[in-house]
């Protein structure tokens, strides 16, 4: 009976083990591949030497920051939102929760133009002002522009695992500390943040990864005054036709992706470990 299950167990695995050979270990061998390789295949690190040259670390800084930025806000968006959706009533929660998530039911090459459209030069924004005799603003073409499309594409990343984790809260927990004269704040403090630092975890993660590795958006939203390390990588594929070069900056680029998932896992373990200890 147990050889059945686990041959069951198998057939069923079976075609997400396809798909992971051919959609994850085979573009990431190629990768590694190209990368540590010269144009005849011997092995050379000389890629990788020039891929962290400096004009292509300062790409990698501003996406960095850029990423960062654009996590923070989304979670100083996201969390009050879902502590709101927490307490009204079902029927309006829904309404507010779709409102959020439709951005992922369309595509982000249509929502990013519409951005552009709205900030650019002859925008919606800038029609407003000068209907209102304010001085115009130039956005369009900047890096609140990119952070801009960052958040409005990937909140929603950071909206539904906050909702989970602080679904999930025992609201029993939250009227004993009432009960014993704690606040509202240290309520939050004490109680509500720690036990929602999974859903903290996992959203800044989805969201991070994605704005770290986009170069649809900062070429719309940032033009070519402002290129981000997405966009270098996307331009050595498809426009200079070297692979080996932006197979080596793809390398570094996963090193940040695992630093990110190690530091996310390291994370969630000590959350786990406090809410048991609590």
């Amino acid at each position: 009976m147990m050889h059945d299950s686990k041959s069951v167990a198998r057939l069923f695995a079976a075609p997400f083990t396809v798909w992971a050979v051919l959609f994850i270990v085979l573009p990431l061998f190629f990768v590694l591949y190209h990368g540590l390789t010269d144009g005849e295949g011997a092995f050379t690190l000389a890629n990788l030497w020039e891929a962290v040259q400096m004009d292509y670390l300062r790409a990698l800084g501003l996406s960095v920051e850029l990423a960062l930025v654009s996590t923070v806000i989304c979670l100083v968006l996201a969390y009050p939102l879902c502590m709101i959706l927490q307490e009204i009533k079902r029927g309006r929660m829904v309404l507010i929760f779709l409102l959020f998530l439709l951005p992922l039911w369309m595509n982000s090459l249509l929502t990013t133009m519409a951005w552009q459209t709205i900030l650019e030069k002859n925008g919606i924004i800038n029609m407003v002002l000068h209907a209102l005799a304010l001085p115009e603003v130039t956005l369009i073409n900047t890096p609140l522009a990119i952070v801009i499309g960052m958040v409005y594409n990937f909140l929603p990343y950071m909206v539904l695992p906050l909702y989970v984790s602080l679904s999930h809260i025992d609201k029993s927990i939250i009227e004993a500390a009432h009960d014993l004269g704690a606040g509202r704040w240290q309520t939050f403090r004490r109680i509500v943040f720690p036990l929602s630092l999974p859903g903290v975890i996992s959203g800044c993660t989805m969201v991070f990864i994605p704005a770290l590795t986009t170069f649809v958006i900062s070429a719309l939203l940032g033009g070519n005054k402002i290129l981000l390390i997405g966009n270098i990588i996307e331009q050595e594929f498809t426009a200079a036709y070297d692979w080996q070069l932006g197979s080596a900056l793809s390398m570094i680029l996963m090193v940040f992706i695992i630093l990110n998932i190690v530091v996310e896992a390291f994370s969630e373990r000590n959350a786990k470990e406090q809410e048991v200890d609590s």
